[in-house]
Formats: structure tokens, C-alpha cells, sequence
């Protein structure tokens, strides 16, 4: 199936690794050129190189800190000068430390809001312009399975998250007449290095080893495993081709059927 986006400008967030690199390959393979960013020189390096070697889309990449202040009109700046205009948004962040609902402080949840929602709209905001101009774009933002079923140890992660669905839908009904989507995916446990540092913070607060909690955590998936990368980055790519051109608004998930809830 052509995904009819060959040639288009992808601005993917928080992808030098993880989600975010799968998400820039799958688009790169679908002749789309993408900017990667994140904070470590050598990785985005490494991942661009990687991506452009294998194509047929174009990488380039920019070192950006969503904690910065900044972030938003810096990224914006370096994707419209590697780039040019911005079609498709990938939103994606790192996820804040594990832990219970009452351990961080208040500078520890403005911390992290800041990084993983208000930068998120920041950047969302300023793509946005450039789609309208078009008149096609897409947005896609990255969440978690845990804003629909909380996961335990993961609090922060949990909340914040949660408060992008709703932020989500209202841009979805408000460009969706300027020819763009916005839609939310949710990965279950697909293996990534971020897993596995949950699996080991989960395996030290429980006393047990880290390959015991993971096979627990496989016996509550249907489909007894974790999902792959590329998985959920084929899913993400339909989600932003313009073959979902009449999907907006919505929120799919992609979780082996982790999330119990229909």
C-alpha cells in the first residue's frame, strides 16, 4: 500500500532512539524526510547516517533539550532551515522518573508538564501554521497505555500524559476543516530501552529480578510478548499517511491487548 507520503516534511520529537527512531524509520521508508532531534550528539549522528543510508527519505537531525525554555522555537527554526515547511508532527518525550503519586515535589511535576505538554503544544502550534498554509498536515502524538489503565509505579507518567488526550481532540475538531489530523497512539509494552528501565525500577521496588517481572508482565498481554518498534512505527505511519486522511480525533492503540477495557 502506497501511504502517499513521499516527499513530505516530518518533524519527529525526542527520536534518537526508542519510539521516536522507529517512528522516523518507518517514515524515512515511505520516502518521507524527516528531522530527528534529542539530546545526544553521537546517537542522532549515528541514527541519521543509519537513515539516510537506507532511505528513500532524507534525514537530518538537531540537538534539542524539551526541557529548554526555548525548545520549541529553536526546533522550529532548525526543521524549517534543514527541512523547509513542517507536514507531518511526530509528538514524542521521554517518560519522568518512575515512582508513587506523592513522591515528587512541586518543581519535579512542573519539571516534567513543561518538557512532555506545554512544549508539546509550543511545537504543535508553530507546525500548525505551516499545515494551514497547505492545507494537509498531520499530527500525531505519542502517549501511553497508562492513560487509559494507570500503570502502576508510573504516576507522573500517568497523569501527564493523560491531560494530552484532551488537548488532542480539541485541535483535532478545531484544524480538521484545514485538511489536518490529530490523533493520539498508545503503546502497550513494546520493547524498548525505556521498558527496561521500568521493568528494572519495578524489579527493585518488588524484590525480585528483572526477568521475572518481565515474563509476569508478558502473562498479562494477551498475545504473550512485547511488541516490536517497527510494529507500533507501522501503525504510527497509516495513522499520519494520506490514507487516514478521515481519522482525527481519535485514540488507537497499539498494546497486543494489554489494556483491558473495551
Amino acid at each position: 500500500m502506497d501511504l502517499g507520503i513521499k516527499g513530505r516534511n516530518a518533524l519527529v520529537l525526542a527520536s534518537s532512539q526508542g519510539l521516536g527512531l522507529g517512528m522516523a524509520t518507518a517514515l524515512c521508508e515511505e520516502g518521507a524526510n524527516v528531522l530527528i532531534c534529542g539530546r545526544s550528539a553521537d546517537k542522532l549522528a549515528a541514527a541519521s547516517a543509519k537513515l539516510n543510508e537506507a532511505g528513500p527519505g532524507a534525514a537530518e537531525h538537531a540537538i534539542v533539550d524539551l526541557f529548554a525554555v526555548d525548545a520549541a522555537s529553536t526546533l522550529y527554526a532548525a526543521a524549517h532551515d534543514k527541512l523547509g515547511s513542517i507536514d507531518i508532527l511526530i509528538n514524542n518525550s521521554g517518560g519522568p522518573p518512575p515512582g508513587d503519586v506523592q513522591a515528587p515535589d512541586s518543581d519535579q511535576w512542573r519539571k516534567q508538564i513543561d518538557a512532555m505538554v506545554i512544549r508539546i503544544i509550543e511545537i504543535t502550534n508553530l507546525c500548525v501554521a505551516d499545515m494551514k498554509q497547505s492545507g494537509w498536515g498531520r499530527v500525531l502524538t505519542i502517549a501511553s497505555s497508562g492513560v487509559v489503565q494507570p500503570i502502576p509505579n508510573l504516576s507522573m507518567s500517568n497523569t501527564i500524559r493523560s491531560s494530552l488526550l484532551g488537548w488532542n481532540k480539541s485541535l483535532a475538531n478545531e484544524v480538521a476543516a484545514a485538511g489536518i489530523t490529530a490523533n493520539v497512539l498508545l503503546p502497550g509494552r513494546i520493547h524498548t530501552e525505556r521498558v527496561d528501565q521500568i521493568d528494572a525500577a519495578n524489579a527493585k521496588k518488588a524484590g525480585k529480578t528483572v526477568e521475572e517481572i518481565a515474563e509476569a508482565t508478558k502473562a498479562t498481554i494477551p498475545m504473550g510478548r512485547y511488541g516490536t518498534v517497527e510494529e507500533f512505527a507501522s501503525v504510527g505511519a497509516f495513522l499520519v499517511s494520506e490514507r487516514a486522511r478521515y481519522v482525527t480525533g481519535s485514540v488507537i492503540r497499539c498494546d497486543g491487548g494489554l489494556i483491558r477495557s473495551i
